[in-house]
């Protein structure tokens, strides 16, 4: 408690915080509200609730090579406030595609509202690294982990009661609100320059084709010069099919196997159950990340969804389902603790944009590519219980692979920070 408080205490954390808490709460409602209205309007299509998600996941493979240079080279501060408020305005514009019902251009809008986010993600976990301790990553991302369960717990039900209650155009408008007051907030932080350009003051007339090729470059050459690094990045592009598969899943099985005529109510209750399970998760997960090796939590926890996720497949029942899914639930935190505490310790800051630049591509490639064929193979090739079973291969993959070499990498790595703690080196 004492370390959360101290993180808490840092005025510049609280406020991107609350940024990043109002944007995810805007777009989880907006989302789930779309994703329904999908579901509602073209019930026997559910390739068009792919291609929804496809618009999330596709744009990264538009922006890749200029996502990570701007985050290093440009004002991180600056990115993510016009990020929000341009989302913001891509999605007033989704309100008139609605209005016309023309499913391209609603498609299109989606595309690139998602491609100008893409650019937000890296930008902020640049000022988070900026504003925070070392030995405070972990306490932060088990802090955005909690937040994520409420989301989890809540998110999933307030976005159907708001289309229940207001429609499809009430959400819009409440998502691009919360972005524009995200938008408010972190414009309104006071950031170091230091912070917000750790490679020094750049203009975006200066990210000429070579540079922004320079610098992608660079970040493909320190992600193979980081041996951890790269063994982290090589599950990451498993995740990506995992996020494909969890994306659509869960509403698929609901909606064609276990609650086909009260989908969206079953909904609700399976947001609540998952919500908890990654609500008991987080406490759990934060506790142990203090007291057992990240790697270690990492290994377990991939390991424990994997056997889940493959046993949901077999309900035959919702409850039983939901039973499942609370233990997916309760592991997901150990990965995502674990992982979004140590990243930040394991990559220079002037260097966070450039690895992100990389692992935001490979993850999303391989969520598009998962997502490409489910909207071709589902229902006619593709069964249901079959993503179940990719998504849980997957894991077992991962798992399997991470327990062979995190170990001995974690120790390596471990060796050379106490080393450059003594001498630190900088890139020049």
């Amino acid at each position: 408690m004492k370390k959360l408080s101290e993180v808490f205490s840092n005025k510049d954390f609280r406020k991107l915080f609350m940024a990043n808490i109002t944007s995810q709460l805007g777009g989880l409602v907006g989302l789930t509200a779309f994703m329904y209205y999908i579901l509602d309007r073209f019930t026997s299509q559910p390739a068009y609730a792919s291609v929804t998600e496809l618009m999330y996941s596709v744009p990264t493979l538009a922006v890749f090579l200029f996502v990570g240079v701007a985050a290093d080279r440009l004002d991180r501060q600056k990115i993510a406030y016009t990020c929000n408020w341009v989302a913001a305005f891509s999605s007033l514009c989704l309100l008139v595609a609605v209005a016309i019902g023309w499913m391209p251009l609603i498609f299109f809008i989606l595309f690139l509202r998602s491609a100008v986010l893409k650019f937000f993600f890296p930008a902020e976990q640049g000022l988070m690294q900026g504003i925070l301790k070392k030995d405070e990553y972990t306490i932060a991302a088990g802090l955005n982990q909690f937040v994520n369960s409420i989301f989890m717990l809540f998110g999933n039900a307030l976005g159907i009661f708001v289309y229940w209650t207001l429609g499809i155009y009430g959400a819009i408008l409440i998502d691009a609100g919360a972005l524009l007051i995200g938008s408010l907030l972190i414009k309104l932080t006071p950031l170091s320059e230091n912070i917000r350009m750790p490679n020094g003051e750049h203009r975006i007339q200066d990210l000429n084709l070579k540079i922004v090729w320079q610098d992608f470059k660079r970040g493909f050459t320190y992600i193979l010069n980081n041996k951890l690094l790269l063994a982290l990045i090589y599950g990451f592009i498993a995740f990506g099919v995992v996020n494909g598969g969890f994306s659509v899943m869960q509403v698929f099985i609901l909606k064609y196997k276990l609650s086909p005529l009260n989908y969206e109510e079953m909904s609700i209750y399976l947001g609540i159950v998952f919500g908890s399970g990654i609500l008991i998760g987080s406490l759990a997960a934060s506790l142990l990340a203090q007291k057992v090796k990240l790697h270690k939590l990492i290994i377990t926890g991939v390991l424990f969804v994997a056997i889940f996720t493959i046993a949901a497949s077999f309900a035959a029942t919702t409850a039983v389902f939901m039973v499942f899914y609370f233990f997916i639930a309760l592991a997901l935190p150990l990965i995502n603790i674990a992982i979004g505490g140590w990243m930040p310790t394991i990559i220079a800051p002037e260097m966070m944009g450039r690895v992100q630049g990389w692992i935001n591509p490979l993850m999303m490639l391989a969520q598009s590519i998962t997502l490409g064929v489910i909207t071709i193979g589902f229902p006619g090739v593709i069964s249901i219980e079959a993503i179940f079973w990719l998504v849980g291969a997957c894991f077992i993959v991962v798992g399997i692979y991470y327990s062979l070499v995190l170990p001995k990498l974690a120790k390596t790595s471990g060796e050379t920070a106490k080393r450059e703690a003594v001498v630190p080196a900088h890139e020049g």
